[in-house]
């Protein structure tokens, strides 16, 4: 699986007394986790009054520390993520609203694009992969996780390179910032496919414990957080306000 969280599951741990993980109730959680990561969201976006603030910024950093050590504990701890994830969604709820609020400060109205067109991409993908029109053979799944290593360690350069105070120009609001932007949507629209599969096959198994429902809601989540932050990029960029990172 190209999605790292998703990757480190282990659904062939015995299911017990407690029942096992179904499709419904994966659906179930993943709506629980979207709506909470939306009050959190809510949340900063008010204090930061839908624009930059330091109040706002100060919510999304805490956010996104403590949303960082809680997805590292639920990717070790699987059986602790009916407790985890929750909290991990209104975590990353605080910084999604405070990186939007920053965003729509530079480039008013782009916020609600990017809900729209994130939505609308997660329909469209959902629609290809129970139309069978695009699956997660093989193939697939080795180039989207060489796609998305490549991503990860273009980032962890860049931001090396920057403490020594070179910038990349893919990080810019340039044409090659675009381009690298648009790459980046398209890489993690394609990860919805690949978790799509692991989630229909891992309950169709019927061997994977209850909280592997919670488990998979969470991996899903940190796909869905990652296409909302890159089209809000993308958008930036084309609105003129993609200069900065």
């Amino acid at each position: 699986m190209s999605n790292p969280v998703l990757e480190r599951a282990d659904f062939n741990v015995a299911a017990g007394s407690s029942g096992v993980m179904t499709l419904r109730g994966t659906v179930n959680k993943s709506a629980i986790l979207l709506i909470l990561t939306i009050i959190g969201a809510a949340y900063t976006w008010s204090a930061a009054r839908g624009g930059y603030s330091t109040a706002g910024m100060g919510y999304a950093t805490v956010g996104a520390i403590a949303g960082f050590i809680l997805a590292m504990v639920t990717c070790f701890k699987q059986e602790w993520s009916p407790i985890t994830a929750p909290i991990y969604a209104l975590c990353e709820g605080l910084f999604v609203g405070g990186i939007s609020a920053m965003y729509e400060a530079r480039t008013g109205g782009i916020t609600i694009q990017a809900v729209m067109l994130t939505f609308g991409t997660f329909a469209g993908m959902l629609f290809l992969f129970q139309g069978n029109i695009l699956r997660a053979t093989p193939m697939f799944i080795k180039i989207v996780v060489a796609a998305t290593v490549g991503i990860f360690l273009t980032y962890l350069l860049g931001m090396i390179l920057s403490f020594f105070h070179i910038n990349l120009s893919i990080f810019g609001g340039g044409q090659i910032g675009l381009i690298f932007s648009l790459v980046i949507v398209v890489v993690a629209a394609l990860n919805l496919i690949i978790d799509f599969e692991f989630i229909q096959q891992s309950a169709a198994s019927e061997s994977a414990p209850k909280y592997m429902e919670w488990y998979s809601a969470f991996g899903l989540l940190v796909t869905v957080v990652w296409l909302y932050i890159s089209i809000l990029r993308v958008l930036s960029i084309l609105n003129g306000g993609g200069n900065n990172r």
